[in-house]
């Protein structure tokens, strides 16, 4: 009896001490599940100087400020925000070497893959739909 008590209760330890923690979202994630909640607007061609430039390597993300170029539809190029109010152009090995531009869906940019497995993306904040109001409850019947 007892070496089933202890037997239970170890095995209730391994099980309280291995439960996975929860997944901590980075910059990316939040801004990926925002959009996907509530959807995006198109992106028209121009220059943004309002966006956001991701930077994503295993499950770490850097957002930086930044500016980003779209002609027909499709993202050229992007530069980061420096600290002296200067841009700087994300140049890269891309493993896709593909010159054309990136696709832009939902208000995020396509996935840029490099030779050093680096995903950059363009995130349009301002192009991120406003909440969708919630349905108001109905009150409960009286009674009189």
């Amino acid at each position: 009896m007892k070496k089933l008590i202890l037997f239970s209760s170890l095995l209730f330890t391994i099980n309280f001490y291995g439960q996975d923690k929860p997944v901590e979202l980075n910059c990316y994630n939040k801004w990926a599940a925002k959009f996907e909640e509530r959807g995006g607007d198109a992106v028209a061609d121009g220059v943004y100087d309002d966006v956001i430039i991701t930077n994503r390597q295993g499950a770490k993300a850097t957002c930086n400020n930044g500016r980003a170029e779209v002609r027909q539809g499709k993202l050229v190029k992007m530069y980061i925000l420096l600290s002296d109010g200067t841009y700087e152009e994300v140049k890269r090995t891309w493993k896709d070497k593909s010159t054309e531009g990136v696709a832009i869906t939902n208000g995020i940019s396509s996935s840029r893959l490099t030779i050093h497995n680096e995903l950059f993306n363009v995130i349009w904040p301002k192009k991120l739909k406003a909440k969708k109001a919630k349905p108001t409850e109905a009150p409960e019947p009286a009674d009189d």
